[in-house]
């Protein structure tokens, strides 16, 4: 579905990726895992066309997103959810939910997402008429997926969804993201919760430094030494 090869971004004279390349085949729940700075999120800009490489080719189901505008990326069939969140916080939930939705078509099916999203996120039934802003930190993040899916998106990115919750909150939304999986949705997940993370996911990219320095399954990262020392706090 999406294929990234020998991407390199930079920041003036700072090399934020020097050459990755990756892949997510449809249905895959992909993780990007590693430090700040690693290159995760510079990453997921890449594709989603908020930065541009210098280098490098990006195609997902065989076009290339090189030099596309993150409208049209979008049209594409890629939706993200930022981190941070980034809703319209003078807007009310229903607004921002419209406002998922700008992209199709087929806006007269807009009632019938409603109800799949709140059978998703039912305290999104509830705030419905709130201003985004007085939302909590849980029920925002809530909201930006299910902004992001009224696109009807074919692969969405996560871009540290579980940053800054609660526990309870955490739990909820590493169940929601195997359910979106389940539904159909491929998805890509940066994360720094990586215990939480290698449970959930089908393959999994460590970057370091703007590079991959190991991809495979959890079980096959799990068994690698580095991983444990430095991600998962084991000897």
């Amino acid at each position: 579905m999406l294929r990234v090869e020998n991407l390199q971004v930079r920041y003036g004279a700072i090399t934020a990726l020097r050459g990755i390349s990756l892949r997510v085949d449809e249905g895959e729940l992909v993780a990007l895992i590693g430090v700040n700075g690693a290159g995760k999120t510079t990453t997921i800009s890449a594709i989603a066309g908020i930065v541009k490489p210098v280098n490098g080719t990006i195609t997902f189901r065989d076009q290339s997103l090189i030099g596309k505008s993150p409208e049209v990326i979008l049209k594409s069939g890629i939706a993200v959810v930022p981190e941070g969140r980034d809703i319209f916080p003078s807007l009310t939930v229903e607004e921002n939910l419209r406002l998922g939705a700008f992209s199709r078509h087929d806006r007269g099916e807009y009632h019938n997402d409603l109800d799949e999203i709140f059978e998703l996120f039912p305290v999104l039934q509830e705030r419905f008429h709130q201003m985004g802003g007085t939302l909590s930190g849980g029920e925002q993040q809530q909201l930006a997926i299910a902004r992001s899916l009224m696109a009807h998106p074919q692969m969405l990115m996560l871009d540290e969804p579980s940053l800054g919750l609660a526990p309870t909150l955490v739990d909820q939304i590493f169940a929601l993201i195997p359910t979106l999986k389940a539904r159909g949705v491929t998805i890509m997940l940066v994360e720094q919760n990586v215990d939480r993370t290698l449970e959930i996911a089908d393959r999994v990219y460590l970057l370091n430094t703007g590079r991959i320095e190991l991809e495979g399954t959890p079980e096959q990262l799990k068994s690698q030494a580095a991983i444990k020392d430095v991600y998962l706090g084991e000897g």
